[in-house]
């Protein structure tokens, strides 16, 4: 299959993946200079797990790729990174990443790196100007929004990525709440006074959903405005969960909320070459003076062998 059928591949994957509502990086090599084993339009998916989908490069590119992957998904940032010397691109773009690519060969790559975030699901339960008000605003965030009854809300369709604000004024208030929590959805909220929330939380203790559970309740949820209209209420919730999307909070409560982490792979720096590789076998391990280091190549690694002191002080200095 050609370098080019395998690109459009993992763009159906991204699509797949991103109506999924899971979250990934995707890396394009946008320019290459060879013997690059990266080809020009290449692309790779890199999972929260560490897991690449596509093809990017060889061992010289596949360490870097997964770490700026991984902060691309912290900060929700793309970046554009070359791999190679400065001087194989000539002058810089602002704010371009920079980093060694390898000692024995002169090729380069640029590649770009686009984090890919879920939007919320957001699934408002009750009936009443408030939540449908509330349905209206997310989606003008692009969110994906939906206004359900109590007996219609679903605890199977909802994911670590579902937002729940349960607003049924005590019609069905504890069963809804109790399938939101019982659920993987990343947030439950209920609106309701804060008398009324220590009764439905009550009610489900006496059910037998574990503490931990009950505790992801928001309740009540939305920002303190005083007295508000059911619109000025519907503003005030909306305003809690982007707030709370912003800092990286919304579904810090969520179970599985490994499965939305990154996993950063262990790394070194040759200190023959500069260059970042993989703290494992397959990046030809030596022990010396009780430190394993890992090298690029055989090359770097003879090289350390033969003189190490040498490229340790080089290394200490360059810290």
């Amino acid at each position: 299959m050609s370098a080019r059928a395998e690109a459009w591949e993992v763009l159906e994957l991204a699509t797949e993946m991103a109506r999924q509502g899971e979250m990934f990086a995707l890396a394009t090599v946008v320019w290459r200079q060879g013997p690059s084993s990266g080809h020009q339009g290449s692309r790779a998916i890199i999972t929260p797990a560490g897991e690449i989908h596509g093809w990017i490069g060889g061992a010289c590119a596949e360490p870097v790729v997964l770490g700026e992957a991984r902060r691309a998904l912290e900060d929700g940032e793309p970046r554009l990174i070359l791999l190679g010397t400065r001087d194989a691109f000539g002058e810089m773009p602002e704010g371009m990443l920079v980093v060694p690519m390898s000692c024995q060969s002169e090729g380069a790559m640029e590649v770009y790196i686009e984090p890919v975030l879920p939007s919320p699901q957001v699934i408002v339960v009750g009936d009443s100007p408030m939540t449908s008000t509330l349905v209206e605003m997310a989606g003008l965030l692009g969110w994906k929004a939906q206004l359900v009854s109590a007996t219609e809300l679903d605890p199977n369709q909802l994911g670590p990525t579902s937002v729940v604000v349960v607003a049924t004024q005590g019609h069905g208030d504890e069963e809804a709440v109790e399938a939101a929590v019982r659920s993987k959805a990343g947030f439950v909220g209920l609106v309701a006074s804060a008398r009324r929330a220590e009764a439905v939380k009550g009610y489900l203790a006496d059910r037998g959903v574990a503490d931990d559970a009950i505790a992801r309740i928001k309740a009540p949820v939305g920002v303190d405005l005083g007295h508000t209209s059911h619109k000025e209420m519907a503003v005030s919730i909306l305003a809690e969960l982007v707030r709370l999307r912003a800092s990286g909070d919304l579904f810090a409560a969520a179970p599985q909320r490994a499965r939305l982490q990154m996993i950063e792979p262990e790394t070194a720096i040759d200190l023959v070459c500069g260059m970042t590789v993989a703290a494992d076998e397959s990046s030809r391990p030596y022990e010396y003076g009780g430190t394993t280091y890992y090298f690029c190549c055989p090359g770097c690694r003879a090289a350390f062998v033969k003189d190490p002191e040498s490229y340790i002080a080089e290394g200490a200095h360059a810290d």
